[in-house]
């Protein structure tokens, strides 16, 4: 996560000090901060592509820094290890993508329709960004996504469910892990999507692959594991997603 740009005010002579300040004499980020944090950037932008194919085992320090044109030397200024950098690639993808959804779910009061906004918008996004898709696939389960931001998030929203007597469902573990999963595995199915369809994949593609409906049939499918009837089910998957400012000013 990128840290909010450095402003500093500029220094005035003392006769001056009383004088109102003039628009436009504020100064950029000073130069050695922008550097740090751009470089810091793009250490985290290597590990993700690294560790999304690799996982974090598979990576060693080198890799990483060769891949973000970085010296050897500077990655300790940034991280004491590969492990530090994991943990926070882990925190930043997870928090981003859990208050994304925050955002976009916020003002939804039925828990099923935050179900189905989440998961469509899980399977949208993992589409645009395969690398991004190929880490939560390997992060998604672990114990520290579980029990931090997305994870915490997406048990809060079943228990809610459930007080509400819209989810007919008994056991909330259960449940979170049968959502965490299924979105995992149509992820890593979807993913499929741009490769030939050859004799290995030729039962998926039998079974609707490459449909365009996708994300709003593995919404329909969750919804009904929790309880909703599949006609409901599917009007809920069916609606359109909200959109957040940041969507906006991506289009």
């Amino acid at each position: 996560m990128q840290k909010s740009p450095i402003r500093r005010t500029v220094k005035r002579p003392a006769a001056a000090a009383a004088a109102p300040s003039a628009p436009g004499t504020e100064e950029r980020e000073p130069r050695g901060a922008r550097r740090k944090r751009e470089t810091r950037a793009r250490l985290l932008e290597a590990a993700l592509n690294l560790m999304a194919q690799k996982g974090m085992e598979g990576v060693a320090i080198n890799e990483i820094t060769e891949a973000a044109d970085v010296g050897f030397g500077s990655f300790y200024n940034h991280f004491e290890s590969k492990e530090a950098i994991h943990a926070a690639l882990t925190d930043q993808v997870f928090e981003d993508f859990a208050d994304t959804l925050e955002r976009l779910a916020g003002d939804l009061s039925d828990p099923a329709e935050v179900i189905s906004v989440s998961v469509r918008h899980t399977l949208l996004r993992a589409r645009r960004e395969p690398v991004w898709g190929q880490f939560l696939i390997r992060e998604g389960l672990s114990p520290h996504a579980l029990n931090r931001g997305l994870g915490q998030r997406l048990s809060r929203d079943i228990r809610k469910g459930i007080a509400a007597k819209r989810f007919s469902i008994a056991d909330p573990l259960m449940a979170l892990l049968s959502v965490g999963g299924t979105v995992l595995a149509a992820i890593a199915v979807d993913l499929y999507g741009d490769a030939p369809i050859g004799p290995e994949i030729s039962a998926l593609g039998e079974l609707g692959l490459r449909s365009k409906d996708f994300p709003e049939r593995a919404a329909t499918a969750l919804l009904q594991t929790l309880g909703i009837g599949r006609a409901e089910a599917n009007r809920i998957a069916r609606r359109p997603l909200p959109v957040v400012e940041s969507q906006l000013n991506a289009d």
